[in-house]
């Protein structure tokens, strides 16, 4: 008997544990499911929440800038002529090359002509002068600037400049470029303040080797004032709701397609990433490009919740996402039972009423024929 009970005891033990836990009915009420074409038509993308090195940073803006060390000017110590021009503006030129000749005004048959060499390596900026042109000492022919390297140029206001020094890094981002991100030091500040923008420059040396920064190009700076280990940071693209109620959508665990809104509490940010306090764990994943149209999806346009439910776990569930409990599976059946036998009772009554029909115009008819029969033989 003890044998029995031990194992009745440990079979109840085992079905619990891995009985399906009902849904939650606040994660029914905030999941979205969509159908595969709606989630390709938003482009949804996710990415894994993680602990991460978090960097405290203010934002700048500014532009970038030549190097007033490394530009050069050609001219010419004689009056006289332009007879010849090798370069022209865009082209890279090394330092002794010959660039133009002039024709001395001193006489001769043929008068004497001077070169012109590079003054130092670079790119003729701009040129001043044409063929033929008369020219004097003083004049500036030819703008070379060497833009190996170039100046960023960061406007900082003058209120948040107080933790920003002499060396503090800070990331560039060159909206023309794209994403490429340029890492440098503070070297120095600007000899006066903006009083227009109430400002001062911060300026930084970046190298150009590749020559695709431009003078006039407009630069972003995140100067990193703080850094802090083992954050719980999302990007700040996924964040939603209004500032009193923040909400991340993540995507469910065991749904196909279906996105959950989860209220969240955030700490710093900076311009990539916002720190989340609470409502997160490491491995959910969140949605980063699509979570705004995510505010205003459904709508019935994917599977219903059961449906999802029903597909996840291959056996079905009421329409609010429940498990269908042992006692809805008796009721479910009795009515089946209870239906079949209703048809059943149906089809018999109608047997019966179609035989008493049938029976009773056997007899009229027997009837008359009976009568029909005693009248001939009379």
């Amino acid at each position: 008997m003890r044998s029995r009970i031990q194992f009745f005891t440990l079979f109840s033990i085992t079905a619990a544990l891995f009985a399906e836990e009902a849904i939650d009915p606040e994660r029914a009420a905030n999941t979205i499911i969509l159908s595969e074409a709606a989630v390709q038509n938003i482009g949804i993308e996710t990415e894994v929440a993680e602990e991460q090195t978090f960097e405290t940073s203010l934002f700048a803006i500014g532009r970038i800038e030549e190097i007033p060390s490394k530009k050069a000017v050609l001219s010419t110590r004689i009056p006289g002529r332009i007879v010849a021009i090798d370069v022209f503006e865009g082209d890279t030129v090394t330092e002794g090359q010959v660039l133009a000749r002039i024709e001395s005004l001193q006489p001769g048959d043929p008068p004497p002509t001077i070169k012109l060499v590079a003054p130092r390596a670079g790119l003729i900026t701009q040129s001043h002068v044409r063929l033929g042109q008369p020219v004097e000492p003083g004049n500036e022919l030819l703008d070379i600037s060497d833009r190996s390297s170039l100046w960023a140029v960061a406007q900082i206001p003058e209120q948040e400049a107080s933790p920003i020094a002499i060396g503090t890094l800070a990331k560039i981002r060159i909206p023309a470029l794209g994403k490429k991100v340029f890492q440098a030091k503070l070297t120095r500040f600007g000899v006066t303040a903006d009083r227009d923008s109430n400002s001062i420059e911060g300026i930084f040396e970046i190298s150009n080797n590749e020559g695709l920064l431009r003078p006039g190009l407009r630069a972003e700076f995140s100067f990193i004032t703080a850094v802090q280990e083992d954050v719980m940071a999302i990007p700040r693209s996924a964040i939603q709701g209004s500032l009193a109620d923040r909400v991340v959508f993540v995507k469910d665990f065991e749904l196909e397609n279906a996105y959950l809104r989860s209220p969240v509490v955030l700490g710093q940010q900076n311009e990539e990433f916002v720190e989340v306090i609470s409502g997160l764990f490491p491995g959910d994943e969140v949605v980063t490009k699509g979570s705004y149209a995510l505010n205003f999806a459904g709508g019935g346009n994917g599977p219903s919740l059961k449906e999802a439910l029903d597909a996840a776990h291959g056996h079905e569930h009421n329409e609010d996402g429940s498990e269908i409990t042992a006692d809805q599976k008796k009721e479910e059946a009795e009515h089946d039972d209870h239906a079949h036998d209703h048809g059943n009772s149906r089809t018999s009554r109608i047997i019966k009423i179609w035989a008493i029909s049938a029976t009773v115009l056997a007899l009229i008819f027997a009837q008359l024929f009976w009568n029909q029969t005693r009248k001939n033989r009379a």
